[in-house]
């Protein structure tokens, strides 16, 4: 009896150690309610240059300040921008003058002085027709040459053509300029506007400013360099957004979903939780990157997924290696509906399964 008892033991054990060794080697069916995921802290960085070409004249931030934004951070030499500026705004002040000598027309000095240059011109004309007639008689009388009387014909329209433009001279300037000339002038005026606004935000621009709050990563050139478009001065990097990039393979997709509740932990602070939410799931798979490393480790294809966190600042650091916890949904009731106080089996007391912590 005490050995058929030993026997039903011994065949107990078996099965129970048959059972553990199947979950040990197939741990996908093992009951979870958390899914792991393992990627880095993702940063954005923004590589921060100046618009203009000129010597930089100081750098007021090392590595790793932290900086707000409107923070001033570098500063070029602004004395060719200055001098710009200057040039620029008298041609400009050139400009206005002109135009405003066309918009208001002729003085009356010159009005005057064109009427008396027709005046001065009827009397030679009139001078001239008298010549004319005499030379005529003469030659009538054949005591002058035909000669004669023709130089004295050319005279006389000579001057009668310096009558018809002295006439002419005498309306324009009572008319004044016309409305071609002076929409040019304004048009010159305008150019010149825009080119001291153009000078003007060059000398703005001497003065490098923060976009947004962040840390400088990187300090690249010196006071002394020639700082250009193409050549960064300093590498910001920005603390919002904060993510952690993650993977996760396609088995477990349908357990992630954007606005999911997530925890995520870093081996730099032991125990210590940061709050987050996913915030992007790819639509697209991709092969496994090799700097992402989980527990059994194969070259296969997984979806990259952004979760968004909302704390960690100063203590997420870009490309930190970081685990991620996200809460699966749990197994309907047996009547095929769950309550609302239904939580995440054997989580009652996580911020995951109660939904608070106001992750972002």
């Amino acid at each position: 009896m005490n050995r058929r008892i030993a026997v039903v033991l011994l065949l107990l054990a078996a099965a129970g150690g048959a059972a553990m060794g199947y979950r040990y080697l197939h741990p996908g069916d093992r009951p979870r309610d958390v899914l792991t995921l393992y990627g880095n802290v993702d940063l954005r960085e923004v590589e921060l240059a100046f618009t203009v070409q000129e010597r930089v004249r100081r750098v007021l931030v090392e590595e790793g300040d932290a900086v707000r934004r409107g923070d001033l951070l570098a500063e070029l030499d602004p004395v060719r921008l200055e001098a710009g500026l200057m040039g620029r705004e008298a041609e400009l002040e050139a400009a206005r003058q002109q135009l405003l000598e066309l918009e208001r027309g002729s003085r009356p000095e010159e009005i005057l002085r064109a009427q008396a240059e027709l005046a001065a011109a009827q009397a030679s004309q009139r001078e001239a027709e008298l010549s004319f007639q005499r030379i005529e008689r003469l030659v009538r009388e054949k005591l002058a040459s035909p000669q004669s009387r023709d130089d004295a014909r050319a005279a006389l329209d000579t001057a009668a053509a310096k009558v018809d433009a002295a006439d002419a001279n005498a309306k324009l300037a009572v008319l004044g300029p016309r409305q071609e000339v002076v929409a040019a002038a304004r048009a010159r005026v305008r150019a010149a506007e825009a080119a001291v606004g153009a000078a003007r935000k060059d000398l703005e621009d001497a003065r490098l400013l923060a976009p947004a709050d962040g840390t400088i990563q990187a300090r690249v050139l010196e006071p002394g360099d020639v700082a250009s478009p193409q050549r960064p001065v300093l590498t910001l990097a920005l603390t919002d957004p904060l993510w952690v990039r993650a993977y996760v393979s396609e088995p477990d997709l349908g357990h992630v979903r954007a606005g999911a509740l997530a925890e995520v932990s870093t081996d730099s602070f032991p125990g210590k939780v940061y709050r987050g939410r996913v915030g992007y799931v790819s639509p697209s798979a991709e092969f496994t990157p090799k700097s992402v490393q989980t527990t059994d480790v194969r070259s296969s294809l997984v979806y990259q997924v952004r979760v968004l966190v909302s704390e960690g600042f100063g203590e997420l650091r870009l490309g930190m290696p970081a685990t991620v916890r996200i809460p699966l949904a749990p197994a309907p009731a047996p009547d095929g509906a769950s309550g609302p106080g239904a939580g995440v089996p054997g989580r009652s007391g996580s911020s995951l399964a109660t939904g608070s912590g106001g992750a972002p």
